[in-house]
């Protein structure tokens, strides 16, 4: 089937104007009707499938993107940079005699459009005498539709010295506290609006607004060797200005100083085995690392290599490995309200959902796309496809990958009431994990000592290592469905050349059994 040029060519398409002009009434977004586009992407679109048609490609695909990347950074009193970056283009990827092609093009018009469609067909040509295996679609249906991500407020409609100011506005309350001597804060928005159209007859439109706040606080006491640095814990997310007006980042700002000076001055962590609770805020990395990079299939079967390596989970375990205890369950699910990977169809044009990746325990699913899914005999793509603009080719990205709650109404202060002898970790710092996303060794914002129920103080030069089966085993403990909270990156890196993709991982606080800790001060 293919698209009508009359179908494209409509005029002005009415989602990208109006995303964010009003609150939209659904958390996950708004679905509308097949898009309208203007003479030049639809022109572009038109070309370059029926180029590539024309020249032997029995598939086509074309994505035409607009990204935009602003951060606005500041120390103490005033803005010390802003960066802006924007790219705009339409990409092509084709199959030629089962091998894939991709070029792109800068200029979205019809002649631009052809010339990077068969520059994609001779280069899967090419292809085709090397590829291992001929690639092999799993079936998907045709879908025309148009979504955009939840945002009230354009980020990009805020000025640079509104964002300057709000984040000035937090030293201001930083600054009263003894001993804070630095802050350091960064508000990030990005923005992407893509139209995806295949040679299937798909023909889909989506407009993602993400922003990623931050606060730091450094504090130095001349008596004290040495500097304590605290981050705020506010996860980025999906949404406009409004996440950041409505965040507690100004009400925290103090105590935010407060924590960096009793770090400073707290007692180093004694190393040994003991019982560890974290955060959300400190074990949505943990799961990123171990657990989403690891059920990642090309990662699994060796093809992708970079970034911290392959993983432990291959094939062979699926099934059979136990990654975790019972009560231990992943899902990934680009559905999830607030993630940062969380769209209504990914690069291939697949519907996203929600689907296990660890059941009880067990390793019993990967993350795919369409032409990965035939590597593991199946016949459904996970919709895990992503490129991160118009000239990057679209491949198996990570997807929010979330750790279930308990279905007891279970608290953090539960989870610390029944522990006797541990600490308790919350916000990111440090990480690193080996090839096989196997050992690792993390650290924390802060770490808080328990005694017999109770907290009794923070501890500093925290870290803690284990490996990936034997941490998530130990866990006997996962906060209920109200100690949820969402954690998360803008800018994980995959592949060669180097994509970024934004991804959300969910969880509750969770305890582990007589995990190593480690104290990292200098002897």
């Amino acid at each position: 089937m293919k698209i009508d040029r009359r179908e494209l060519l409509i005029g002005a398409g009415a989602l990208a104007a109006t995303a964010c002009a009003s609150r939209l009434p659904v958390s996950f977004g708004a679905f509308g009707a097949a898009p309208k586009l203007s003479p030049a992407v639809a022109e572009a679109i038109h070309r370059a499938i029926e180029s590539a048609k024309r020249a032997g490609a029995s598939y086509v695909d074309a994505r035409v993107v607009r990204r935009k990347w602003e951060t606005v950074s500041t120390r103490e009193d005033h803005i010390e940079w802003v960066s802006y970056r924007e790219t705009y283009g339409i990409g092509v990827r084709v199959i030629v005699n089962g091998a894939w092609g991709f070029s792109s093009a800068s200029r979205v018009d019809g002649a631009s459009a052809e010339s990077a469609a068969l520059r994609a067909v001779v280069a899967a040509a090419a292809n085709a005498h090397v590829s291992e295996r001929p690639v092999v679609l799993a079936p998907a249906p045709l879908i025309k539709g148009s979504w955009v991500s939840p945002c009230a407020t354009d980020p990009f409609a805020i000025s640079v010295a509104e964002k300057g100011e709000y984040l000035i506005d937090l030293w201001r309350s930083a600054r009263s506290v003894p001993g804070a001597k630095f802050g350091a804060g960064h508000i990030t928005s990005l923005g992407e609006w893509k139209v995806f159209a295949s040679s299937e007859g798909s023909l889909l439109e989506q407009k993602i607004t993400r922003i990623a706040p931050s606060f730091s606080v450094t504090a130095i006491d001349p008596s004290i060797e040495g500097f304590e640095s605290v981050r705020s814990e506010l996860a980025p997310s999906l949404g406009g200005w409004e996440y950041v007006a409505q965040s507690n980042l100004k009400q925290n700002a103090q105590q935010l100083a407060e924590n960096a000076v009793k770090k400073l001055r707290a007692p180093a962590v004694v190393a040994g085995e003991r019982d560890l609770i974290i955060a959300p805020s400190n074990l949505w990395l943990t799961i990123h690392e171990s657990i989403g990079h690891a059920t990642e299939l090309d990662r699994a079967l060796g093809y992708e290599m970079d970034m911290a390596g392959t993983s432990y989970a291959t094939p062979d375990k699926l099934h059979k490995l136990r990654i975790g205890s019972p009560i231990v369950t992943f899902y990934a699910d680009k559905t999830t309200p607030g993630g940062l990977a969380t769209c209504a169809w990914d690069d291939d044009g697949v519907e996203t959902y929600r689907w296990d990746l660890i059941k009880n325990g067990v390793f019993v699913d990967y993350q795919t796309t369409r032409d990965q899914a035939a590597w593991i005999h199946e016949r459904k793509s996970r919709a895990t496809s992503y490129a991160q603009d118009h000239k990057s080719v679209a491949f198996q990205r990570m997807p929010n990958v979330s750790l279930a709650p308990s279905r007891s109404d279970i608290s953090v202060d539960d989870i610390i009431a029944a522990t006797d002898d541990g600490i308790f970790a919350t916000g990111t710092n440090s990480w690193s994990i080996d090839q096989q996303r196997y050992n690792f060794q993390f650290s924390a914002q802060m770490a808080y000592e328990i005694k017999k129920g109770k907290i009794v103080g923070p501890v500093r030069h925290f870290a803690y290592q284990s490996n990936s089966i034997q941490f998530w085993n130990s866990c006997d403990m996962i906060g209920g469905p109200k100690s949820w909270e969402l954690g998360g990156a803008m800018d994980d890196g995959k592949g060669e050349p180097m994509q970024s993709n934004a991804v959300s991982h969910g969880c509750p606080p969770a305890r582990f059994r007589r995990v190593n800790v480690l104290s990292t001060r200098n002897s």
